[in-house]
């Protein structure tokens, strides 16, 4: 039995602290995981600006409501859904995430939570479990599953890696040229292709 674990952004939707760093004309914020390895360095130096600029969750929320998903993104999910157990699995967080789970037609994510003050200040996260993607990917093998994954970062490594397949998408030439083993994809009907043809093993 196979469960595909896709990333959120860059692969379904645009980066959110990419389309917040243009809004807000803070450069600095187009920092992500293509380019950080280490997530909570990334997150608290985020933070760190955020309270520089005097910026909240309101902002972002704000920056956000107005991102859709990538263009074939939602027919993609609806058709894999349709096909093969399907969940998102993201470092992103739930007060950045619900908006866009309604545009991709509520699907499952799992994903962690902002600590916010009454100001609507960004005082720090909760992490679901230390390297999450990972974490989840052999849980659900702890259970039975086979696991598919996909994503662009290095973040996803690890679950694309512990997987019986996984695949790059939309990924930095970096990356691919550091990991030449792992399959690469740009266009969503590629992806699908190689995920339906694992689906027959």
């Amino acid at each position: 039995m196979y469960i595909t674990c896709l990333d959120l952004e860059g692969v379904l939707v645009p980066e959110i602290w990419i389309a917040f760093s243009e809004a807000s004309g803070i450069p600095e914020l187009k920092r992500t995981t293509r380019d950080e390895p280490d997530y909570n360095k990334l997150m608290n130096w985020r933070i760190g600006i955020l309270k520089e600029h005097g910026l909240g969750l309101k902002e972002i929320q704000d920056v956000i409501a107005k991102i859709d998903p990538l263009p074939g993104a939602k027919e993609f999910l609806d058709t894999l859904r349709s096909e093969c157990q399907t969940i998102i699995i993201s470092d992103t967080f739930t007060q950045f995430a619900a908006p866009l789970m309604k545009k991709l037609g509520m699907p499952t994510i799992f994903c962690n939570e902002l600590v916010v003050a009454p100001s609507g200040e960004i005082t720090g996260f909760k992490m679901r479990i230390e390297k999450s993607k990972l974490a989840t990917v052999k849980a659900l093998q702890s259970i039975g599953y086979d696991t598919i994954a996909s994503g662009d970062s290095y973040n996803d490594l690890g679950m694309i890696e512990a997987s019986k397949a996984g695949f790059l998408f939309r990924t930095t030439d970096k990356i691919k040229a550091d990991y030449p083993n792992l399959p690469a994809f740009t266009e969503y009907d590629e992806l699908l292709a190689a995920i339906r043809e694992q689906l027959k093993k």
